[in-house]
């Protein structure tokens, strides 16, 4: 009768080669240089905006003076909604 039985070095030779391209793909994707320009943050709310002098989200009002930024206590219903600039 005929022996069958697995070929683990064929097995073995697949798994090496799965991890070499694994790693090489790793590998170039941290050592390839990222295409195009990287963008300039832009302020995406008015808290992060420095011309913005007061903001306020419908609950609460923010204001950025000499001292640093104050803010008031939101009410008990409050619904928020999108930070706005209110005074520059």
């Amino acid at each position: 009768m005929a022996d069958f039985r697995p070929d683990r070095s064929r097995d073995a030779a697949f798994a090496w080669i799965a991890a070499a391209a694994t790693l090489a793909t790793v590998l170039v994707a941290h050592v390839a240089p990222a295409r195009g320009t990287v963008p300039r943050p832009v302020a995406t709310s008015p808290a992060e905006d420095p011309g913005c002098r007061e903001w306020t989200d419908s609950c609460r009002v923010c204001t950025r003076d000499g001292d640093g930024l104050h803010c008031s206590t939101p009410g008990f219903a409050c619904q928020r909604e999108a930070l706005r600039c209110t005074r520059r």
